[in-house]
């Protein structure tokens, strides 16, 4: 804020004395205003958490490790085409080879099949979760964290799911089913290439 200051005129009949001003600025709105914007800029940056997205890959296989079986009613194969079309079957690409079956990314889509292969572990985490929201268990962030990630490591009755998506099938598609391994808490997933075998199904697979 500006101040001007005009002084007054010599007495009457005087010596006539010129205007002086004189001007001053106000810095105390300033001080408020950058008390502010640090505040600010201290509470966006504390909120404000990178987005990411976990991605779990398959690992390089060397001559000394054995090669790890998993029981075939526990896997899921899940093949991502284009035209947002998302096939499954249980199982391994064997002859006689199984049928796909057909779904989408809809709530009675894929995510339906994810939740009744997964029920029981999604069972404990959401009741879990649900005492944690009701108060009636308080934790640290942290313990929570270590308790559903010990509640996965011992599940034993879960799908194995191994994602696999052909030429055609887009960025989003991935993103999507990624998604859909968050929301129903699967705890064994992998995004892995997919087979020859498997791109033959595709073709005759129905549209």
């Amino acid at each position: 804020m500006a101040e001007i200051i005009v002084q007054e005129k010599g007495k009457k009949g005087g010596k006539r004395r010129p205007k002086k001003q004189s001007t001053r600025i106000d810095m105390t709105p300033m001080v408020d205003l950058m008390c502010l914007l640090i505040t600010f800029f201290m509470l966006t940056t504390a909120f404000s958490k990178p987005k990411v997205m976990v991605i779990t890959m398959p690992e390089k296989k060397t001559e000394k490790e054995p090669e790890v079986k998993i029981a075939g009613w526990r896997t899921l194969n899940i093949l991502l085409t284009g035209d947002d079309l998302v096939y499954y079957y249980v199982g391994e690409a064997k002859p006689p080879l199984p049928a796909l079956v057909k779904s989408d990314f809809s709530k009675d889509g894929i995510r339906k099949v994810l939740l009744e292969k997964n029920k029981d572990l999604f069972r404990q985490i959401t009741e879990y979760r649900d005492k944690r929201v009701s108060g009636k268990l308080i934790v640290a962030d942290t313990t929570a964290e270590s308790a559903i990630k010990k509640m996965k490591k011992n599940d034993m009755k879960g799908p194995i799911v191994l994602i696999k998506a052909d030429d055609k099938a887009k960025y989003k598609d991935i993103v999507n089913i990624i998604d859909e391994m968050s929301i129903c808490n699967i705890a064994s997933y992998a995004v892995v290439d997919i087979l020859p075998v498997e791109l033959g199904m595709l073709k005759t697979a129905p549209k």
